[in-house]
């Protein structure tokens, strides 16, 4: 009994989140508050895939078109893979999970994830060899292009 009731709830929260979305568009500008849900290394291969959700609801003209939670997918678009490199961890979204499909995005640019647990009393990171970005972290992306669903 308790999972069927799980499965009709599952399907009407389904029904439902399609139905909100649907026809919809978020304008170029608007602000996606992310956070990773896995831990990301600044020596990690550009282009290695980094699960994200949303933190906050997106809203457009009073609806809300993506629901907190809404899952995201990021790539690493620069970082340390090579020990003597000097490149910075960056992170970019590329795509948002909108009712079981894939939907493109673009976003104003990569943001760089810095070292927080080894700063210099002037806010520099300060790492000599790989670091550790932990799951969790927030991080805010404008969207550089308006996004259809």
């Amino acid at each position: 009994m308790k999972t069927r009731l799980i499965c009709i709830a599952t399907s009407v929260l389904a029904l439902l989140a399609a139905t909100l979305v649907s026809g919809a568009t978020i304008p170029a500008g608007t602000t996606l508050v992310v956070t990773t849900l896995e831990t990301i290394t600044s020596v990690d291969t550009i282009g290695t895939r980094v699960p994200m959700q949303l933190q906050n609801n997106v809203a457009v003209g009073g609806k809300v078109l993506l629901p907190a939670g809404t899952r995201l997918m990021g790539k690493v678009t620069s970082s340390r893979k090579m020990v003597s490199s000097n490149q910075r961890l960056k992170v970019d979204v590329t795509e948002l999970m909108v009712g079981g499909r894939n939907v493109p995005i673009k976003t104003t640019g990569a943001s760089q994830l810095d070292n927080t647990r080894f700063k210099t009393r002037n806010d520099v990171s300060v790492s000599a060899a790989g670091y550790s970005v932990p799951r969790g972290r927030v991080i805010e992306y404008q969207l550089a292009q308006p996004v259809s669903f």
